[in-house]
């Protein structure tokens, strides 16, 4: 048995989709059940989903709070904290 799917999206991204998939041989619908089939076997959405962050921002950020005075920590104190995180946990039972 199959089961009907509807999406709305705008008539912009609808053509640009399905000139993009149409190029690679295929129609929107089997593309769409690609995605759904490669879901299933990455047991979630098969390529990272993650915020856009403007760098620029972060990164004048960072210059600002050094001239304001603050510190940020080395390599190698970093390692320190996590090794000693991982190692409280492992005695915690975590």
């Amino acid at each position: 048995m199959s089961k009907t799917i509807q999406v709305r999206v705008d008539d912009q991204l609808k053509e640009s989709a399905d000139k993009l998939f149409s190029s690679l041989g295929l129609d929107t619908s089997t593309a769409i059940r690609i995605f759904l089939v490669a879901s299933m076997n990455a047991g979630g959405i098969p390529f990272a989903v993650i915020n856009s962050v403007d760098r620029d921002s972060l990164i004048k950020e960072a210059i600002n709070y050094r001239k304001a005075g603050g510190k940020f920590l080395t390599a190698e104190q970093s390692l320190s904290n996590m090794r000693a995180a991982i190692k409280a946990g492992v005695e915690h039972g975590g």
